[in-house]
């Protein structure tokens, strides 16, 4: 099975049971989505038609995560467009397909920040590009928002076969040959690193997970290990007149004020600089609205 489409590529069908039922182009996924359990379905005949029901099934002590299709057979990749990219989805063994949908908004502000950044730029100085950093990065389509806005790019994300995952994008989109850096790191160490060798960026952009593996034997914890992030990432920004941070969480308990609160204290807030905090959020075509986490922007 496949699907290649063009357009408005995603909707949220319906929610309830502890579920979300969504179409990504001509591909129809049931996955969990644990705040909703107790709220009824509001249309069972479209749950039966699924192409693929993502399931955390406990068996004892053990867990066994994983995808199962309509028709026993394995989904091939298939494309999905947003706001003139494309992205290639797969079925991860995460429960993820590459696309965060409620992100969207997010992507078209990176749009706009980078092109604002641009046009303000003395005409002597546009051949150096504005440099943004993209952390937990994913499949790379924040990536692509900034570097098809005019910007160079730092991509970061910890697993190796994600970042191949974006660099494919970035060939589908034509962007492949775009100024950007590849990295396979761990998001704190390489910051580090960054911070030691003096670098400058215009823009960062984080979206970490509520937890995860680290350098070595160190894990990441969201609330734990932020913090020292945020201290690094100013010091990569520097004292820029133009800079923007967007920082988003999907972790529960984390809202925007907590998100604000982090910033502010990373970034300080004096002056012209600014924070905007909003949920993250779908709405089903059956009315229902799904939060799915917060986003806090700081701009100098």
């Amino acid at each position: 099975m496949a699907g290649t489409l063009a357009g408005t590529d995603h909707a949220l069908l319906d929610v309830g049971e502890g579920r979300r039922l969504e179409r990504f182009g001509s591909i129809v996924v049931d996955r969990p989505w644990p705040p909703l359990d107790g709220l009824p379905r509001t249309d069972p005949a479209a749950w039966r038609a699924a192409d693929a029901r993502y399931e955390r099934m406990a068996d004892g002590h053990v867990v066994h995560d994983g995808w199962t299709t309509s028709d026993g057979r394995p989904l091939e990749p298939w494309t999905v467009a947003e706001d003139g990219l494309r992205c290639e989805l797969r079925l991860a063994p995460s429960g993820q397909v590459g696309l965060f949908p409620e992100q969207a908004g997010n992507r078209a502000w990176l749009r706009g920040a980078v092109e604002g950044i641009v046009e303000a730029a003395d005409p002597a100085d546009r051949s150096e590009l504005p440099h943004v950093l993209n952390l937990f990065a994913y499949t790379g389509l924040g990536t692509l928002a900034v570097v098809s806005a005019g910007a160079r790019a730092t991509h970061v994300d910890a697993a190796r076969a994600t970042v191949a995952w974006a660099r494919h994008n970035a060939e589908l989109n034509g962007l492949g040959e775009r100024p950007v850096r590849w990295i396979a790191d761990d998001a704190g160490a390489f910051v580090r690193r960054e911070v030691r060798r003096g670098r400058r960026y215009v823009g960062i952009v984080l979206d970490p997970p509520s937890y995860g593996h680290g350098t070595g034997s160190r894990d990441w914890r969201f609330e734990r290990d932020l913090p020292g992030l945020m201290a690094g990432c100013a010091q990569l920004l520097g004292a820029q007149a133009r800079a923007f941070v967007l920082l988003t969480a999907h972790t529960p308990g984390v809202d925007g004020d907590r998100l604000a609160g982090w910033l502010d204290e990373a970034m300080g807030s004096g002056g012209k600089r600014r924070i905007e905090v909003g949920e993250m959020a779908l709405r089903s075509l059956s009315g229902r609205r799904l939060p799915l986490g917060w986003f806090a922007r700081w701009t100098a």
